[in-house]
């Protein structure tokens, strides 16, 4: 079924100019029920009667996207299969981080959905594979550009569900489509080599080939930016996926699976499991019909999935935590460095994989730099996310008592509580937590080494680069690593020897470079996390030797 003809003959309009979507899913689940000539099951029906009552707020929010206002509680299916969405009994309550209020339920997903899932991939893989690579660009570049059209609706659904300001996840939905379309662009570009050989009679060369079907399990922090870069990637090359986004944030991953159908997306090719990780991300990655595994998460999770992954030697690409040092020298511009450290650890409430957790200052400018870093926090500005301010809250209790407990623990081991720690005044309601700083003076204090995943700045000291290094370098975590001097020389020698798959200079991040890899050291786990080799990370290669045989005339 061609889902854009299918678009333009329910809506009367190109694919390309529609703004809601479910109006479109129940169009269209309604008339694949027509044209099978059969009644909906009770589930079907269920199906039904929520898009009916969704309709007129998606209707609303893609007018508006700053509506929060609802009349009911809005009922979601968290299941697609083979093109069909569906739910089951079991519901999960989505929650405003902000208000603790809860605004929309998710009927998920079975582990028995987990084998029609992977079949449904499976029996997509052979002709998702064989469409021309050009063609599948095509289709991500259409996609790409729905995203870019519908980026504030998406904005406000990620905003509200994780608790992020709207500014923030704009941003967030802009990178998505910008991965979406720097990969449609690699996928026809994909190539292996012609490799020499020691007689004329020979021939050898290598192709890049799919995998298969690809398990991909992602967290709740940044969904749709995490959903474009292994999505994006994975099927330009050629792959089928089973995705299970976070529970505990889905909306906007679900939003852009339903772009991703507008565009042109084949049934089948991407499926979509809503559910609690630890029964259906469990099911998933250890599957036996499951050909490769991305995971996004925590380490000790990580862990888990390689032992699912493991039962059937699945090859496996994992991103995991990160512990990342702001290391500022004696002659860092403290205008632009300050700035930046301070957003590196305050925006989305510190909830990045990235995030710039470490403070580590050169003892000749402690004073400066302190005083600098702790007026920059204390006007940090906290809202929801339809306030649009500096930072939100967490995302929930649960990791609202986790921050809050490493940060009660670092002050009984001696840690310094220079500023927040607490609930900010005003803020009753919500997960909200001042934004925090703690200088530590011991360098064996847990703390230092643990990824904290919330609005909390350690601060050490160093003497010399060696010093630095030995600091840098001196936890599990080897993610990112941003260096802050004016001297070339020094920032490469720091570069070179810090153990990170990613080093800054005089900046957070990647800012300004495209196709940058997100690499990772240690215990941050082993993917390249897009960029310029994104699509080697989902093709395995297949090395040919022929031996030319002569002329049988």
């Amino acid at each position: 079924m061609q889902y854009g003809s299918l678009l333009y003959e329910i809506l009367g309009r190109p694919a390309r100019a529609r703004r809601p979507t479910h109006a479109w899913r129940y169009a269209r689940f309604a008339k694949i029920c027509r044209s099978r000539r059969r009644e909906p099951a009770a589930e079907s029906a269920t199906l039904l009667r929520i898009t009916r009552e969704r309709l007129d707020w998606w209707n609303a929010l893609a007018d508006d996207p700053y509506v929060t206002t609802i009349d009911a509680v809005i009922d979601q299916p968290g299941t697609l299969i083979d093109g069909i969405w569906t739910g089951g009994d079991e519901v999960l309550s989505t929650i405003d981080p902000a208000t603790g209020e809860e605004y929309g339920r998710i009927h998920t997903s079975r582990t028995s959905d987990v084998d029609r899932a992977v079949a449904a991939a499976r029996a997509a893989a052979r002709d998702w594979s064989r469409t021309s690579p050009s063609e599948r660009g095509a289709l991500l570049s259409r996609w790409a550009q729905l995203i870019f059209e519908n980026q504030e609706r998406l904005a406000a659904i990620e905003a509200r569900n994780v608790g992020k300001p709207l500014s923030a996840a704009r941003m967030n939905i802009i990178i998505a489509g910008s991965i979406l379309a720097y990969t449609a662009g690699g996928a026809d570009k994909l190539t292996g080599a012609t490799l020499p050989v020691r007689q004329p009679e020979f021939f050898g060369y290598t192709v890049r080939e799919p995998y298969g079907v690809c398990a991909i399990v992602l967290p709740w922090n940044v969904p749709a930016l995490l959903s474009a870069a292994n999505l994006a990637p994975a099927l330009a090359a050629g792959n089928t996926v089973v995705l299970k986004p976070s529970e505990v944030a889905p909306l906007v991953v679900h939003a852009l699976v339903e772009l991703a159908e507008a565009a042109g997306l084949p049934p089948g090719v991407l499926n979509v499991l809503t559910g609690v990780g630890a029964d259906l991300g469990a099911a998933l990655v250890s599957h036996p019909g499951v050909d490769h595994v991305s995971f996004v998460g925590s380490v000790a999770t990580g862990r888990l999935v390689m032992q699912g992954a493991a039962r059937h030697l699945t090859p496996i690409k994992l991103e995991l935590g990160g512990k990342s040092p702001n290391i500022v020298f004696p002659d860092a511009d403290l205008d632009v460095a300050i700035p930046t450290i301070v957003r590196s650890i305050t925006e989305n409430a510190g909830q990045n994989c990235n995030a710039g957790s470490r403070l580590l200052v050169h003892r000749s400018i402690i004073g400066e730099v302190r005083d600098q870093v702790l007026a920059r926090m204390a006007d940090i500005r906290l809202g929801a996310w339809d306030e649009d301010l500096d930072m939100g809250p967490l995302v929930n209790t649960v990791q609202h008592q986790r921050v809050s407990g490493i940060v009660d623990a670092a002050l009984r081991d001696g840690a310094e509580l220079l500023i927040g720690g607490g609930r900010p005044q005003g803020r009753g309601a919500g997960h909200f937590l001042e934004p925090t700083v703690l200088e530590v003076a011991d360098r064996g204090a847990p703390v230092i080494g643990q990824e904290i995943f919330g609005p909390v700045l350690t601060l050490e000291t160093f003497s010399d680069e060696a010093d630095a290094l030995h600091l840098a370098n001196g936890t599990d975590f080897g993610l990112l690593a941003c260096v802050w001097t004016q001297d070339v020389s020094r920032a490469l020698r720091m570069a070179a020897e810090i153990q990170a798959g990613q080093v800054s200079v005089n900046q957070f991040a990647d800012a300004g470079v495209i196709g940058l890899p997100f690499n990772m050291y240690k215990a941050s786990g082993f993917s390249s996390g897009n960029g310029y080799r994104a699509l080697y990370e989902f093709t395995r290669e297949k090395a040919v030797a022929v031996k030319l045989l002569g002329s049988r005339d």
